[in-house]
C-alpha cells in the first residue's frame, strides 16, 4: 500500500511539474529569479530598462511627440502575454493571474523605451499604493513636458528609470 501511495504522489508531483513547465514554456520548472523587494519598481537586475534607438532628442517631433505614435511600436499581446506569464514566475508572485499585472515598459514607449526587449518589460502589479495605473499618468506628464521643451528626453528617461514614483518631482514637473 505504501509503495502505491509513494507512486501516486511521485506521479502527481511529476504531472504538476510538467504542467508548470508547459505553462511557462521553459522546459524546466522556474524558481523566482527576480526580487519583489524593489516594488513598486522592477528589479533592476531583471528589468534595467532599454531605449529605442530610433528615439532621440532630435527625432522626438517625428516619434514620441506624434499623436498615436506609440501604437505603431507597441508589441501585440501575442508577444507580451507569454512574456508576462514567464516573468510572473521569475518575480515569484503568489498571484499568478495575468489580469493582476500590466506588462509594462520600464522606460515607457512614450519616452522612447524599447518596445520588445524583455529587459524593458516587467509584470507591474495593479495592486498596492503605487500601481501600474498611477505610473501611466507619470509617463504622460513626462512625455508632454519633453514635447513642450520643458525638459529634455534624457532628463525624463533618467528620472523614470531611477524611480518613477519620484520622477515628476525630480524633474520639476511636480
Amino acid at each position: 500500500m505504501r509503495a502505491l501511495v509513494r507512486t501516486l504522489v511521485t506521479t502527481s508531483s511529476a504531472l504538476t511539474l510538467a504542467a508548470a513547465t508547459v505553462v511557462l514554456g521553459t522546459g524546466s520548472a522556474q524558481a523566482a529569479t527576480c526580487s519583489q523587494s524593489y516594488l513598486p519598481l522592477p528589479d533592476p537586475a531583471c528589468t534595467p530598462g532599454v531605449y529605442n534607438s530610433d528615439v532621440t532628442q532630435s527625432t522626438i517631433n517625428s516619434t514620441i511627440c506624434v499623436s498615436g505614435w506609440t501604437a505603431t511600436v507597441r508589441p501585440p499581446t501575442s508577444y507580451t502575454t507569454p512574456l508576462k506569464v514567464t516573468q510572473i514566475a521569475q518575480y515569484g508572485y503568489a498571484d499568478t493571474s495575468t489580469s493582476s499585472y500590466e506588462e509594462d515598459h520600464q522606460i515607457p514607449l512614450e519616452l522612447g523605451g524599447s518596445p520588445r526587449d524583455p529587459k524593458n518589460l516587467w509584470p507591474e502589479p495593479y495592486s498596492g499604493t503605487h500601481t501600474a495605473t498611477s505610473k501611466d499618468g507619470v509617463e504622460t506628464k513626462l512625455k508632454n513636458a519633453v514635447c513642450k521643451g520643458t525638459i529634455t528626453l534624457s532628463a525624463a528617461r533618467s528620472a523614470i528609470k531611477n524611480n518613477w514614483t519620484t520622477a515628476l518631482s525630480v524633474t520639476g514637473i511636480g
